[in-house]
């Protein structure tokens, strides 16, 4: 069998399960009743055993699983179940007498054992819980259990980037946006090479200035994991395509020219899946993780010889920041890359203080608020004393109550306040004549306290990329809407919007979120906020220390906040008293 059980067992702790609460409760139902189990797939370490094994804790559960070594072999997967020779018809009659059964690796399994798992389904004696990869082929007799409509499936997607981020913080503690940031890139939804990065990296955490989080700057470790991943690259023995990824890896940020390197090569790697040519003749690497693979096993000759030279990415730093002020100007900050600076940041250099001030303002304005005091903060490290910088530091940090707001300098926010915040303030008769385009439409719709006009402006808003602002637009509708169900609707819309503002606290949301809380949860989140840990906690209220932090992660995403450093001041709203 697989190590994955173990595998999963290692993510208990210090990695809690969390952001599968529906899926799970979705695989427990399908084991429950009448039900014959369920077939679970989705890609490489999404988390798929980790799901099951969490649905399966505390039962009586037999358990097998395909590997690639015994495809060959028959019922190899259930040769610790099995006699040692056995026909199928006498498989399947010793196995109709487990109640439950596990198949993990269910594509990787020999078509015995895959012939058997679909007549225990047909028979319908015995539940299944079959996880399957995607990606690769599965047995025929596999594939039909969903497709003959023998057993449900449930497809795992990537988890939620703030489910994610969750995990990171139990596993190191607060994290910077930014590190946070490159680790979820890096490991592309793969919990596993996740917790590897986090575990390579904890010993380089430094911490972030005025904060209580820590940062992560420098080269990617090339550890075991990382390495296994990039196998197929750092493999390739022909010397045209090393030197191409070479090239390619010592390009990043930038792509290069599909006419400026060798095409034959360049074709072998895109049918592999390693290159990515876009529609503009741009060719990057297929996968994050190969450019720093790449550049950590050049020789220090090569790097020099391949590295391009500061000036060109300086003036692609410059053009990345004009395109940025451009969407500023044009009321659009939907999400758009921004590889140059991203890359200088994680590689420990110095970002100018003009271009962090944009790229702070650009995340401030989608309702990124930890992201733009995080850029803020690293134009900062150059020039200490940049009064842009300064200024979208102290604007974000009062937007998410951040003890920096205090240290960020003697600045007076009042004069910081633009036009529009006094519609999102509740006062927008003072400056409906100062405003135009969308935000005038949001301060007549207010003034005229129109519920329907408030939801139509917030969802311009939130086509825009103005996430916090059309948060706020709903929730001023919610008191707005004459009809009730308008404003059940209008609220629910901004609490949606609101908990992907990383906990920014304004007067619009206040009274939005906490309202969403089970009584146990606000009775958690109060002691919480009190200062308990999770075992006082736990004794007090006769729970489990585990019960409590899965209550906690629960509030955590229902509230929008990513710790407990954010809970004292929710708990000074009405809402949050001890039910």
């Amino acid at each position: 069998m697989t190590t994955y059980e173990r595998d999963a067992t290692t993510l208990e702790l210090p990695w809690p399960f969390a952001g599968r609460e529906d899926e799970l409760e979705l695989v427990r139902r399908s084991l429950a009743g009448p039900h014959r189990g369920i077939v679970v797939t989705g890609p490489a370490g999404c988390g798929k055993t980790r799901l099951v094994t969490e649905a399966i804790r505390g039962t009586g559960c037999a358990r097998a699983a395909g590997t690639p070594e015994s495809r060959g072999l028959p019922f190899a997967a259930f040769a610790h179940l099995l006699p040692e020779s056995v026909t199928l018809h006498r498989a399947v009659r010793l196995l109709s007498d487990v109640r439950t059964l596990l198949v993990d690796d269910a594509h990787l399994l020999d078509d015995a054992s895959a012939a058997l798992v679909h007549q225990l389904a047909v028979h319908g004696r015995t539940r299944l819980l079959v996880v399957a990869g995607d990606g690769a082929p599965v047995p025929g007799a596999v594939s039909r259990l969903w497709t003959g409509e023998l057993l449900p499936r449930l497809a795992l997607e990537p988890l939620p980037e703030e489910e994610t981020a969750r995990l990171l913080t139990a596993g190191a503690g607060p994290l910077d946006p930014l590190t946070a940031h490159r680790l979820r890139r890096l490991s592309r939804g793969d919990l596993r090479l996740l917790r590897d990065l986090l575990d390579a990296v904890r010993g380089l955490l430094t911490p972030a200035p005025d904060t209580e989080e820590r940062a992560w700057r420098g080269p990617v470790p090339l550890t075991t994991a990382v390495r296994e991943r990039s196998a197929h690259v750092l493999g390739r023995t022909c010397p045209r395509e090393r030197e191409t990824l070479d090239r390619l890896a010592f390009a990043e940020p930038l792509p290069s020219d599909a006419d400026d390197l060798d095409l034959g090569a360049l074709e072998a790697l895109e049918s592999d899946g390693l290159v990515h040519v876009d529609d503009l003749g741009a060719v990057r690497l297929a996968h994050p993780l190969y450019g720093p693979v790449l550049r950590g096993a050049a020789g220090r000759l090569r790097a020099r010889r391949l590295a391009r030279t500061p000036d060109a990415y300086a003036r692609a730093l410059d053009a990345e920041a004009a395109a940025l002020a451009r969407r500023i100007d044009q009321d659009d900050v939907r999400a758009t890359p921004t590889p140059v600076g991203e890359w200088l940041v994680a590689e420990g250099g110095p970002l100018p203080g003009g271009y962090a001030a944009v790229r702070a303002r650009f995340a401030r304005l989608r309702g990124e608020v930890r992201e733009a005091a995080a850029w803020a903060r690293e134009g900062l490290v150059r020039d200490p004393q940049d009064a842009a910088c300064r200024e979208e530091l102290a604007r974000a940090s009062a937007l998410s109550g951040d003890p920096a707001a205090d240290k960020a300098g003697d600045l007076d926010l009042e004069a910081l306040t633009d036009p529009y915040d006094a519609v999102r303030l509740g006062a927008p008769e003072k400056v409906i004549d100062r405003l135009s385009g969308v935000f005038a439409r949001h301060a007549d719709a207010l003034t005229r306290s129109d519920g329907p006009a408030l939801d139509a402006v917030a969802e311009e808003l939130e086509q825009r990329g103005f996430t916090l602002f059309a948060a706020e637009a709903h929730a001023q509708a919610v008191g707005a809407h004459r009809d009730p169900r308008a404003a059940r609707h209008s609220r629910t819309r901004a609490v949606a919007l609101a908990r992907r503002c990383q906990g920014a606290r304004t007067p619009a949301l206040s009274g939005l979120v906490l309202g969403e809380l089970t009584a146990r949860q606000r009775q958690i989140v109060n002691l919480a906020a009190a200062g308990l840990s999770n075992r006082q906690i736990a004794e007090r209220l006769t729970l489990s220390v585990r019960t409590v932090g899965n209550h906690l992660y629960s509030a955590y995403a229902r509230l929008g906040a990513s710790d407990r450093g954010a809970l004292p001041w929710l708990t000074e709203l009405p809402h949050a008293q001890p039910a």
